[in-house]
């Protein structure tokens, strides 16, 4: 029988967990994207494997959702596997669970492939399609909304901007994913994290690429007193240019 879901056992140590003790977000997103390599290059699909045929992944969207982010030394288990595949994307699933069967969360992701010269997308279905079919496993539960839309902000809404540099960017030469989260989740006072208030859900849209040296604009809007949402553009101009849509997220704590 073919192995259709791959499960990553973490100890979570004390580096990579906030005041409170408990796991970042910032760790979690690296680890659910480690896990998503790890399924595909056992299967020969990974970034390397890829990389030989002048292809690549990039993550299209993501939407995290838990109860609970796991403490210091818990031991944990970072499961995924693939949904579906539909002519450009393919859906891949994460579930978080403690080795005490303490559910923590779940994810889901979409995820496209696309030539790393061009930039232009793979049809899946044709191209990988019966690669990717003996591991499918639509009738695994994830029983978390999928990722929903989220509206443009205005540019009054605007609240800082950041110059990506070093440390943003990852080996496709492009701003890394989790990178966006931590500046998002940095757009909020420490007192937003205190008293036991976590963030309980994230959604984010990634709509372009950005590089090194980019000009980032940061904007948020208040929907309630738990809900935000978030929109990141390049090349914005006060008064000016509008910039381009780079990323869009919804959090709810």
């Amino acid at each position: 029988m073919v192995q259709k879901i791959d499960t990553t056992k973490i100890v979570v140590d004390p580096f990579n967990t906030d005041f409170q003790q408990r796991w970042t977000w910032t760790m979690l997103g690296k680890t659910l994207l480690n896990a998503a390599e790890n399924h595909a290059k056992a299967r020969g699909f990974g970034m390397m494997d890829l990389n030989g045929r002048h292809y690549t992944w990039v993550l299209s969207r993501l939407a995290i959702e838990m109860n609970d982010m796991p403490r210091v030394y818990d031991e944990i288990g970072v499961s995924t596997w693939v949904e579906s595949i539909y002519r450009l994307f393919t859906n891949r699933n994460f579930s978080v669970v403690g080795t005490d069967g303490t559910v923590y969360g779940y994810a889901r992701s979409i995820w496209a492939m696309i030539d790393y010269e061009t930039r232009q997308p793979a049809q899946l279905e044709q191209m990988e399609g019966e690669v990717f079919q003996q591991f499918l496993i639509p009738e695994e539960p994830c029983p978390i909304e999928p990722q929903g839309r989220v509206r443009p902000l205005h540019d009054e809404d605007f609240v800082k901007a950041h110059h990506a540099k070093y440390s943003d960017i990852d080996m496709n030469g492009h701003v890394n994913s989790i990178k966006y989260i931590e500046h998002i989740m940095d757009l909020f006072p420490f007192e937003a994290y205190q008293d036991g208030r976590n963030l309980h859900r994230l959604e984010i849209a990634y709509m372009a690429e950005s590089y090194y040296g980019d000009l980032l604009s940061f904007f948020r809007r208040k929907l309630d007193d738990n809900a935000y949402e978030v929109e990141v553009r390049k090349g914005f101009i006060p008064g000016g240019d509008r910039g381009t849509p780079v990323v869009r997220a919804l959090l709810r704590f």
